[in-house]
């Protein structure tokens, strides 16, 4: 079975400074040719890097002790030790670095710019040599300085999924039919509850320069905010998006509080998740009785725009990807201090169809 990996413990160690070198100066014709002991080089950085074709972190499940590259000694010559090599650890966007033992947080990565580096922890600063010690009554010193040593911590990185738009609703709502209706994702999709099992990104392709990511997450119950379910563990994967999506099956008579039992659970564990953006999504149109149900669900929402869709037909297909697109350019055109007071959108569409999971991600030059 795979496993979502959205959690790694990990060692990482800053190398160790190099020694300072003694030694003396050995010319013929020069018989007090003074001291001549280089420095020792730097250690090397323990260097945290954003890598956008990282979408997990399982590949820290496969490696868990990261360590910086020692400085080489000093020589002869004055010549300097070499630096050591700085250990670089690729991370996806939205992670989170914690002190293991505190919890303290450390660094959170908010962009996907692979530009952006963390030097966490500086190597060990290279020993003086001898020819730093030289004095006027001492003009041999045959002693120099030992290279500092590294650091080592031990570190809890937790992830975060960032995308624009995410999907939260009841299992066997069609979310995941959804997604791989309008991206290039191919999330497992069945009729039965708990389909999904880990979240699944997709990519909806807007024009040559831009793209919006949809997040996935699985179903969500009652009492997910308490445990209940998959429990928290993945409501923290929206926290990060910029709106949100409920999706609503109008083809029981559950659909009538499903949307107020969504939004509380979701105001029970973040206040700010509850306040983000929204469009609310009603799926299953075609079903017997479900376009009562919408209605009934449209006219109860007067201040919202409610539209009917249905992927088994195609109906109303562009409206609400149109819908999805003015969503996230709502919030891309929003300050992040202020609050949205833009219209709401419902939209409503009806989903069945198969396809198969394909969720291993395989990550070029991964260490084995």
């Amino acid at each position: 079975m795979i496993k979502f990996a959205d959690e790694a413990t990990i060692e990482v160690s800053s190398g160790k400074g190099g020694n300072g070198c003694v030694a003396f100066r050995r010319e013929k014709f020069v018989p007090l040719g003074g001291p001549a002991g280089g420095d020792g080089g730097r250690g090397g950085d323990v260097v945290f890097q954003i890598k956008n074709n990282l979408r997990t972190l399982a590949h820290l499940r496969y490696k868990q002790h990261f360590k910086a590259k020692n400085g080489c000694d000093g020589e002869g010559s004055n010549r300097f030790g070499k630096d050591g090599e700085d250990v670089v650890i690729p991370l996806p966007p939205g992670s989170v670095i914690k002190d293991a033992e505190t919890g303290e947080v450390i660094k959170e990565f908010v962009t996907q710019s692979e530009s952006e580096r963390f030097v966490f922890l500086e190597g060990g600063k290279g020993g003086w040599g001898n020819t730093h010690f030289k004095t006027s009554t001492n003009q041999a010193p045959e002693y120099a300085h030992a290279g500092k040593p590294g650091e080592t911590r031990t570190l809890l990185i937790e992830l975060n999924i960032m995308a624009d738009i995410g999907l939260v609703g009841f299992p066997n709502a069609g979310k995941s039919s959804l997604l791989d209706f309008f991206t290039n994702a191919r999330p497992k999709i069945a009729p039965y509850p708990f389909t999904t099992k880990i979240p699944n990104l997709g990519v909806l392709h807007v024009d040559q320069e831009r793209d919006i990511i949809i997040a996935d997450i699985p179903g969500i119950i009652e009492g997910a905010s308490d445990g209940a379910g998959l429990g928290i563990r993945f409501l923290k994967h929206i926290s990060r998006t910029a709106g949100l999506l409920y999706i609503i099956d109008v083809s029981d008579d559950n659909c009538f509080s499903a949307f107020q039992t969504l939004s509380s659970e979701l105001k029970q564990f973040s206040a700010e998740l509850a306040k983000k953006p929204f469009a609310v999504v009603c799926n299953k149109l075609d079903v017997e009785g479900a376009q009562e149900r919408f209605e009934t669900i449209r006219k109860s929402l007067p201040d919202v725009t409610v539209l009917g869709m249905s992927v088994y037909n195609r109906q109303g297909m562009d409206e609400v990807r149109k819908t999805i697109i003015t969503l996230a350019d709502t919030v891309k055109n929003t300050k992040p201090a202020a609050t949205s007071k833009k219209k709401k959108t419902v939209s409503a569409f009806m989903a069945e169809r198969s396809v198969c999971d394909t969720d291993e991600i395989q990550y070029p030059g991964q260490e084995q």
